[in-house]
Formats: C-alpha cells, sequence, structure tokens
C-alpha cells in the first residue's frame, strides 16, 4: 500500500510547509509520509481532513503489473535461432514500442542478453577456423560453440520465461544496462 498525500498536495498547490501548517502536523512528518511512512490514527484523519479527501482516498493498492508484453519480447528472442540476428531485431523492435515504463525495462533487459550472447557467438564462429587450423583438427570446430549458443540461448528464455510467469521479473539479467 501506498500513500497519494504529495499527489493530493500538489493538486491543492500546496508546499509541505503550507500543508504542515495547514494540518497542524510537523514538517518532519509530511515528509516521512511523502517518503512512503504510513500514517496512523489521529494523523490519518488530519491529513485527509486537511486535504479535503476521505481518508481511505489517501492510499492506492499496488496493482498487479502485467509483464505480458515482456513474455512476447523474451520469446521474440527465439527467432534468433531461425534468422540471424532475429533475437536481437524483433526484441529490439517490440521494445521500442512499449508504452509501458516496467515492460520497457524488462524487455531492454532481455535485450542486452542477447546482445551480448549474439557478440559472444559472433566472436567465437570468427575464431574457430583458426582454433581448427592451430589444432590440424578435421572436425569443423565451430560446430561446438553453435550447439553451446543454442543450448544457452534456449536456457535464458525458458529461465527468464518462468520468471516473468511466477515473479514479474528476469531471472538472467545484467547488472548494466547498455541500451
Amino acid at each position: 500500500m501506498k500513500t497519494i498525500v504529495r499527489q493530493l498536495r500538489e493538486e491543492k498547490k500546496l508546499t509541505q510547509s503550507e500543508l504542515a501548517e495547514k494540518s497542524g502536523l510537523s514538517l518532519r512528518t509530511i515528509q516521512r509520509i511523502e517518503a512512503g511512512n504510513i500514517p496512523k490514527g489521529f494523523t490519518f484523519k488530519t491529513l485527509a481532513l486537511s486535504l479535503q479527501t476521505e481518508p481511505e482516498n489517501l492510499f492506492i493498492t499496488e496493482e498487479h503489473i502485467s509483464t505480458d508484453r515482456a513474455k512476447l519480447i523474451n520469446l521474440s528472442a527465439l527467432s534468433g535461432l531461425i534468422i540471424p540476428f532475429g533475437g536481437i531485431i524483433f526484441p529490439l523492435i517490440l521494445t521500442l514500442k512499449t508504452k509501458d515504463k516496467k515492460n520497457k525495462e524488462l524487455g531492454e533487459n532481455i535485450l542486452c542478453v542477447q546482445i551480448l550472447a549474439a557478440l559472444v557467438i559472433s566472436v567465437s564462429m570468427i575464431i574457430s577456423p583458426f582454433i581448427q587450423k592451430i589444432l590440424s583438427v578435421e572436425f569443423p570446430i565451430f560446430i561446438i560453440p553453435l550447439l553451446l549458443f543454442i543450448i544457452l540461448k534456449l536456457f535464458i528464455i525458458i529461465k527468464n520465461g518462468i520468471s516473468l510467469n511466477t515473479k514479474n521479473e528476469l531471472s538472467i539479467k545484467l547488472k548494466i544496462n547498455f541500451i
């Protein structure tokens, strides 16, 4: 649960000091409430009266934020298994067209992981013929990183999909968002 005291105060064009004076509460109390502390009893009723609203209107319940768009972005990364760089292009398009802040942030995190994975596979595919020549091996070594990439990509998409379904967040993401 969260208070909307600041929003109500700003709608009434009051400063924190003016609301404190009007309600008879201390400025520090107003600041604490706006920072997230939940008022009780007398403070709660006084604040509602000062803001000319019902006490129950001081709170908003946090809604369940739908991550359906983020799930679609995550699933679209599978296209990279069929289309070269499709695991970046399709999630990028979907992320750019996303209006919701939470889903956009999740989409950017998905993109960062997919870009990093694409870079790693690209570099490993480029150097694999040289390694094959150095080791004088007949077996085409590029198949190894390619299979590892497919397994890794599937693992990341499945793990993030499960996490989005259960916790509405990604379990595999980078600490730094470079998008």
